[in-house]
């Protein structure tokens, strides 16, 4: 709400569209009972929040993490509707979650409370309505059950319902790759405005799932230099370079990398503040806070997950002339290609994986030169210039639609 009120004053937004975007338009909440392994039933906690759709159905992801909160989740689905706006797809923005912790949890567990909680949203989600996608501690096998509960539920096969499924059932080529591939656009555009070869810059990113591992690797493949990578069990570093490679073949039968031998330790809480030109958090919200920005050493902050720096450490950061690339902007890539996805289940007709990473870089470019254009225009930072355009597109679909009754 601090992001939004500090943009719409900056834009002189209509009261009535700011008022309108403080509040979700609509909070679903949901228990959920499951039989576990043992016998026993447990009852579990769950959320659908669709915050915006006056310019298209809802999209955002589900997670499942013991802190989810309600809070937690209309924050979230807040950045879903200013994301699609700022990238131009025709879109809301929706969140979903599930308080539970997944690696205390098996197979047979998690499949009947995904079954449970998707049967509990489906009076609100569909592929014309709300369309949910994977995100912290999900992935294609839990919208593979999302979407096979919600066909039964309806009657008959619906891919469209999810996005982020397997290629087998509807899923996209490219969507596995898409959030960190859209990181890697938007980092080398940042690049050549900036005056940067990221080809001789050091790249450290924070969180190793799907965004951050993803990430490296497009980065690697590219000649940048990853001198860092971090899970929720610690960090690496190296001022020469990861071995990709070697690093991901030693995390195959481990749980984290922070047990790695030829690269030097760094504690989850210091990883932000390794030497590096380009910094990416990739993992939670807040990693980056008034606590640590000072000591942070990047020249660039790319932001990979949703919410990474606090207000507060936004400020510092300012100040301190380290120019950040906001989440709304860098990490789209994810729900443009789920976007793709959706538009190929609803057509049945599908594209090759290098026509749909053209069409990201397409769409991925042109936001970041929009957004950076205006940055520069307006003399205000990025996550600013992004909050502007995103809210002026919203502002105009508020306006020409009207309220009713």
């Amino acid at each position: 709400m601090a992001q939004l009120d500090r943009a719409g004053q900056a834009m002189k937004l209509e009261s009535f569209t700011l008022e309108r975007m403080r509040h979700p338009k609509r909070i679903l909440t949901v228990s959920v009972p499951v039989k576990m392994d043992d016998g026993s039933i447990k009852v579990f906690e769950g959320y659908r929040i669709q915050h915006n759709m006056d310019r298209g159905p809802a999209k955002g992801g589900i997670r499942y993490h013991p802190q989810v909160s309600l809070d937690e989740v209309k924050a979230l689905a807040f950045w879903m509707t200013m994301k699609c706006a700022v990238v131009n797809l025709p879109y809301g923005g929706a969140k979903g979650g599930v308080i539970c912790d997944p690696k205390k949890m098996s197979k047979g567990e998690l499949e009947r409370m995904t079954r449970r909680y998707t049967a509990e949203i489906s009076i609100i989600i569909g592929p014309e309505k709300d369309i949910p996608a994977p995100d912290v501690n999900t992935n294609e096998q839990v919208m593979a059950w999302m979407m096979d509960t919600y066909s039964m539920t309806v009657g008959y096969a619906c891919p469209g319902v999810v996005t982020g499924k397997p290629i087998e059932i509807g899923g996209s080529l490219g969507r596995r790759e898409a959030t960190g591939r859209g990181v890697f656009y938007v980092t080398r555009e940042l690049a050549a405005r900036e005056g940067f070869d990221l080809s001789k810059s050091s790249v450290a990113i924070q969180g190793f799932g799907n965004v951050g591992s993803n990430a490296a690797s497009i980065f690697a493949e590219h000649g940048a230099k990853v001198v860092g990578i971090a899970d929720v069990s610690g960090g690496l570093y190296d001022p020469k370079g990861l071995d990709l490679r070697d690093v991901m073949e030693y995390r195959k039968t481990r749980e984290s990398v922070s047990g790695y031998p030829k690269a030097e330790h760094v504690p989850v809480d210091k990883f932000v503040e390794i030497p590096c030109d380009v910094l990416i958090p990739a993992a939670m919200e807040n990693s980056i806070t008034r606590a640590n920005a000072d000591k942070v050493k990047a020249r660039y902050i790319v932001e990979g997950a949703n919410g990474p720096t606090s207000n507060e450490a936004d400020a510092i950061l300012q100040k301190r002339g380290i120019q950040v690339v906001p989440d709304i902007l860098a990490n789209a890539g994810g729900v443009t290609v789920s976007y793709f996805e959706w538009v190929q289940d609803m057509q049945s007709y599908f594209w090759s994986e290098d026509e749909i990473n053209a069409r990201l870089r397409h769409i991925i470019v042109g936001a970041f030169t929009e957004v950076y254009d205006l940055a520069k225009k307006e003399k205000v930072d990025m996550r600013m210039a992004a909050f502007m355009v995103g809210l002026g597109r919203i502002g105009k679909a508020v306006s020409i639609r009207g309220m009713y009754p």
